[in-house]
């Protein structure tokens, strides 16, 4: 905590918005009485610039700089000496424009072009803004501006200021997204524009077997198209908790069966797949597309970077800690799996395993439709030492069943 202690009287000799008026004369004799409608003023500061809550300003996660009715910097917390690089003690006392510099990305003086002791009288404050301190360092600023009645001269400014750490790590991920998938657009629609471009101007010139093998080309990449249209739609929903997840029951152990069926059939081996299903498993209430989605993803990722047999083991288990029923689900293979120190990325948007393709957002997508389920999922080390993902889906039975 760090409060000023110069007293309002000093401060106010030094404020440019404060002109001391002249003493009025005190007239002979008793004073005739009068019925003055007193303003309400607000309360002084107390120690902690918290209202009396007990609460220290340096404990607020953001910076917090309080200056009074002549514009002086009565607290300047802890957390703005470290976003501006402002010495509390050097803060303290001094005018708000003098301590905090800011200007606007066009180089304007902030304080010059918001004059919060004047102006209009109606203003209350101002919205965050990204300005800039002395040396270029950016910060997040919002005012507010707190006065003794509406209309009345401001009393208090007191100003919120945030790092812009976060939102650029935010502006990153967004760029690296429209990077990625910018580059795996570019592919299949160079393929589609490419064979509709040529069957178009020689579709006499080719076979029967010839136009099929360039139509099931671009067919196969129109449907690469749309998944990764999905995968974006789904990020969305998740970044913004806006997944709808539209419960019906659901057979695990089929969904299983049908997703090892696709790969059999799809060239690889059934030797490949080891299915396991435990009994007593719980009735499974679910979405059944986004349970696909979530087999889809992890038996593509143990096929394409596992190596061996892919073992797929469903049982019954605990879901809570309340002990609600659920089915835990576990794929593993017997590849390299994946070194400690990337455990913790694995679930984060753009993490590869390996150079074999793939955009890196599948199983970011993945733990985002099992926590929309209210499950959870894990990944470690299989017995055979590949990777191991679990999931645990609650039986989620809707409300009106029970």
């Amino acid at each position: 905590m760090t409060v000023g202690t110069g007293s309002p009287a000093q401060a106010r000799s030094a404020a440019p918005h404060a002109p001391e008026a002249s003493p009025a004369p005190v007239p002979e004799g008793p004073a005739p009485e009068r019925h003055v409608r007193e303003q309400p003023v607000p309360p002084a500061l107390p120690d902690h610039c918290a209202g009396g809550l007990g609460i220290d300003p340096d404990d607020l996660p953001d910076g917090l700089v309080v200056a009074d009715e002549t514009g002086r910097i009565i607290c300047f917390n802890a957390a703005a000496g470290r976003i501006t690089a402002v010495p509390a003690a050097t803060a303290l006392g001094r005018p708000l424009d003098e301590a905090l510099p800011l200007e606007d990305l066009k180089g304007a003086r902030w304080w010059t072009l918001t004059d919060p002791y004047g102006g209009l009288a109606t203003r209350r404050g101002q919205p965050e803004r990204n300005l800039l301190l002395p040396g270029g360092r950016e910060v997040l600023v919002s005012a507010r501006y707190v006065r003794a009645r509406p209309g009345g001269p401001v009393r208090r400014v007191v100003v919120s200021l945030r790092g812009t750490e976060a939102r650029r790590r935010t502006e990153r991920s967004h760029a690296e997204l429209i990077a990625t998938v910018a580059h795996e657009l570019r592919s299949p629609l160079t393929s589609v524009k490419g064979f509709t471009a040529t069957l178009l101007a020689k579709w006499e010139r080719f076979t029967d077997d010839q136009k099929r093998l360039m139509l099931e080309t671009v067919d196969a990449d129109a449907g690469r198209i749309k998944r990764l249209i999905a995968e974006l739609l789904d990020i969305s929903r998740i970044d913004s908790g806006r997944l709808e997840v539209r419960r019906q029951p659901v057979d695990i152990a089929a969904a299983v069966g049908r997703h090892v069926h696709a790969h059999t059939t799809g060239g690889q081996s059934p030797d490949r797949f080891f299915v396991r299903v435990r009994p007593g498993l719980p009735e499974l209430w679910a979405d059944p597309d986004k349970i696909d989605q979530i087999l889809g993803n992890l038996l593509e990722n143990a096929v394409r970077h596992g190596e061996g047999t892919v073992t797929i083991d469903v049982a019954p288990t605990t879901a809570t800690s309340d002990g609600e029923k659920g089915t835990e689900v576990t794929v593993s293979d017997e590849g390299p799996g994946i070194p400690e120190e990337s455990m913790g990325r694995v679930f984060t948007r753009f993490w590869r395993g390996s150079k074999r393709g793939g955009t890196g957002l599948g199983l970011y997508i993945v733990k985002g439709v099992v926590e929309a389920h209210g499950g959870t999922i894990t990944v470690g080390r299989g017995p055979r030492g590949g990777a191991e993902f679990r999931f645990i889906l609650p039986v989620g039975t809707p409300a009106h069943l029970l």
